[in-house]
């Protein structure tokens, strides 16, 4: 059964990594020399959109082993 104290700090780590996870992408977005955003949807990038597929997986991976433990 699972208790409330447990499904908050689920959702506590959920929201804390979820939050480390946008401002992670966004300081790559900002150390990168172009408009990723604008790449990908007006020039149609398509590596570029691979590469932040691959950076947002990266952070993922990294950011749940964090709070995994």
């Amino acid at each position: 059964m699972l208790s409330l104290s447990v499904f908050a700090a689920s959702l506590l780590y959920a929201f804390v990594g979820i939050v480390i996870f946008v401002l992670g992408f966004r300081i790559w977005d900002w150390l990168t020399p172009t408009d990723v955003w604008k790449e990908i949807a007006e020039r149609g990038n398509i590596a570029l959109a691979i590469l932040a597929g691959a950076v947002a997986i990266g952070l993922a991976i990294i950011i749940g082993s964090a709070i995994h433990g």
